[in-house]
């Protein structure tokens, strides 16, 4: 397959090791909590970033990255009138600033729905709640200094709970995204399939198991013959898992709005060691 996978499997089903009994009440925590708390838009500039796979470039999603490349000075000026302090950029300094996700400058919520609404740009999760404040990508998942915010602790205590007791030595990051009714994660990497010699270490809760992500095998050709793009999907059926996250991944559309949580961090040695003797055997 044209996927590196973990530890030798697609992916790692880490539900046998966790305690999943409450993740029913956990799902009507975190449905209530999302109802009252500010979320953010995510991605939304896969192809601008280069991180998708070569066979998706062409598809028809209008990238952010693409859209503030391609303003002109007006358009630039409404651009940072919508951000937090429109006074601290210079219009005539354009092509200097790097405005977006893993950025010098991220986006405001502001600008993302102007981004919407005025160039047609696709948000996939329209539902970004950082449970602990986190600097950047490569902040991810050292735990050193950080806290859940008070709001989280607030409308999301079983999660929390939840995400204390899971097997790291260190949490870094924990996030919830969601996928509005029909909307799809569009396939990418994160930060290059060449970057990272081994996987992060993470884990992906999804207490309904109805977020039907899947594994994109980028290699086309089977033998003698080219495959259907639904062919080379491998869905991952989990409501607890690990995927490498340097493979192409994406998420199916479904009718229905849907979530997952993802915790990184550093695993405790022995549970890893744990789960690498498990899949040796399998």
């Amino acid at each position: 397959m044209g996927f590196r996978g973990i530890l030798g499997h697609p992916f790692i089903d880490l539900e046998p090791y966790l305690d999943t009994s409450r993740f029913e009440e956990i799902d009507e925590e975190i449905s209530l909590g999302l109802a009252q708390v500010a979320v953010e838009y995510t991605g939304g500039s896969h192809r601008h970033m280069g991180i998708v796979p070569p066979s998706l470039a062409d598809e028809p999603y209008v990238d952010y990255g693409d859209v503030i490349a391609e303003f002109d000075r007006d358009e630039f000026a409404r651009f940072i009138s919508l951000a937090e302090r429109p006074g601290e950029f210079d219009v005539e300094r354009q092509h200097e600033y790097s405005f977006g996700e893993e950025r010098d400058v991220p986006l405001t919520k502001k600008q993302m729905l102007w981004l919407e609404y005025r160039y047609g740009v696709y948000f996939p999760w329209k539902v970004f709640y950082e449970m602990i404040p986190t600097k950047n990508w490569d902040d991810k998942s050292h735990g050193v200094g950080k806290e859940f915010k008070d709001e989280a602790e607030v409308h999301f205590p079983k999660l929390i709970e939840l995400v204390r007791a899971l097997p790291f030595v260190e949490v870094g990051r924990c996030n919830i995204l969601g996928l509005a009714a029909n909307d799809h994660g569009t396939v990418h990497t994160d930060l290059g399939k060449d970057e990272k010699p081994e996987p992060d270490q993470f884990i992906t809760l999804c207490p309904r198991g109805d977020k039907r992500l899947y594994l994109w095998d980028e290699q086309r050709d089977e033998g003698a013959r080219t495959r259907t793009r639904d062919e080379q999907k491998y869905f991952i059926e989990s409501r607890a898992y690990w995927f490498n996250d340097s493979d192409y991944h994406g998420v199916e559309a479904d009718p229905f709005f849907r979530y997952s949580v993802r915790v990184d961090g550093f695993f405790d040695p022995e549970f890893l060691a744990r789960v690498a003797a498990d899949a040796g055997r399998r």
